[in-house]
């Protein structure tokens, strides 16, 4: 379906990046949005009937790990974006933690390469920000973004020397490029397993202090006023952390930050059991620092929703806890988990829709997340209201790890199109 003219009729059509929010037809033309409202219907146009539907773009999820070159018995290219497509996600930025890792040239080609002829979705790789992420020197960003990178990430590593980081961020400046940290300061958080608190206490497992992140976020915020370097913050976790970036953010520097659906619907209390699949880094966290993560995403502190889908075999997830891999997987979860925000009265539809579309692709500066006709026809057609169970054995992806196993939700993902092509029929 991807050739010729499609229209998709009478769906409720959202679109953050034009503030539309109206019941209107979208027609699309050999893979390209030319309109949206009532236009007239070309002769031979392919209608799909989308009554009682949202039609919005598609999905852009800005943190993932596709775990190819060198993992693949985790996941490949070809199944996540498979995981992606039934998740209505139609873009995913992947992280550079593979084997070899992405910080050369040539290994953002071959994932380039490989998402061309394997993958069902767009893929923009994230290059990493250190030589085989082992913090000491820089990677020749400018190189890598020639190649088709497009931000920069040590990833589940923190740059954690400051002189380094603040070369990192000079040397990006001049490339506009985003960096993007996982905030944690490893002198604080050695030896931790799960969130520092009441609960690691019940259950005699080394904590992580939530200030183990607050600190290196307040120590970047310092560092890009000094440089003018973009950066934004991963999966970001705990109050701190969102407050030091408020603070960025109104003083107008370059700083934003994304959230993980597990950390804002769940707390530290999911671990009890030692249940690995609850185990991620950063962890989950206690109910006053949801309740900040929740607060950020209402005032607009927080602009992005982020999976940080982190696919793990079953044999690095058996094991005792705190020697268990970190991460879940999230792709197929994002929508309607992302969407207990707007029953909750903490985002509007629209808010919650822009996090997850055209946010995310202005930072990583894509042509991505928006019906503007002209634009490359990414939507998805998801029911606002289907209730589903969550269940891990019927997921797409290669990996089963996820921490909703057994959640009801609502939202269902029905149709996702990358390019005018149908990638997912739910």
């Amino acid at each position: 379906m991807s050739g010729g003219y499609v229209l998709i009729r009478g769906g409720r059509v959202v679109d953050p990046a034009n503030g539309v929010d109206v019941t209107a037809d979208v027609l699309l033309e050999d893979g390209v949005i030319r309109a949206v409202g009532r236009p007239d219907v070309p002769q031979g146009a392919t209608v799909v009937d989308a009554d009682g539907l949202v039609v919005a773009p598609g999905l852009v999820d800005m943190h993932v790990h596709l775990r190819e070159p060198g993992f693949e018995y985790k996941e490949t290219i070809a199944g996540g974006t498979r995981a992606a497509a039934a998740g209505g996600v139609t873009t995913v930025a992947c992280m550079p933690n593979t084997r070899p890792v992405n910080d050369d040239p040539s290994i953002t080609g071959y994932i380039l390469q490989k998402a061309a002829t394997e993958g069902v979705v767009n893929v923009a790789p994230i290059g990493a920000i250190t030589r085989g992420l082992e913090g000491r020197e820089l990677t020749e960003m400018g190189l890598l973004l020639r190649a088709g990178c497009v931000a920069f990430s040590d990833d589940g590593r923190p740059v954690a020397d400051s002189g380094l980081m603040r070369r990192a961020l000079d040397y990006s400046r001049a490339f506009g490029a985003l960096l993007i940290q996982h905030a944690e300061d490893p002198s604080l958080s050695a030896g931790g397993c799960m969130h520092e608190g009441v609960i690691s206490s019940r259950l005699g497992l080394p904590g992580l202090p939530a200030a183990a992140e607050s600190v290196m976020v307040d120590r970047d915020v310092r560092l890009v006023e000094l440089t003018g370097g973009r950066y934004h913050v991963a999966h970001i976790s705990v109050a701190g952390a969102v407050e030091s970036v408020a603070r960025a953010r109104a003083r107008g520097l370059p700083v934003s930050c994304e959230v993980a659906p597990h950390h804002f619907a769940l707390t530290d209390e999911a671990v009890l059991g030692y249940d690995t699949d609850a185990k991620m880094s950063p962890p989950l966290r206690g109910a006053e620092d949801r309740n900040a993560l929740l607060e950020g995403l209402a005032r607009g502190v927080i602009t992005v929703i982020a999976t940080d889908h982190a696919p793990h075999d079953p044999d690095s997830k058996r094991v005792e806890f705190c020697h268990a891999s970190n991460g879940v997987v999230g792709l197929e979860t994002l929508l309607p988990v992302s969407l207990e925000l707007v029953r909750d009265g903490v985002m509007s539809l629209m808010e919650c829709l822009r996090a997850m579309t055209v946010a995310p692709a202005k930072l990583l500066g894509l042509d991505r997340g928006t019906l503007t006709p002209g634009s490359p026809a990414d939507l998805v057609l998801f029911d606002l209201d289907a209730a589903w169970v969550v269940d891990a054995a019927r997921l797409h992806g290669t990996s089963r790890n996820t921490c909703f196993h057994g959640r009801r939700v609502r939202g269902r993902v029905i149709r996702t199109m990358v390019s005018g092509r149908i990638v997912y029929n739910g």
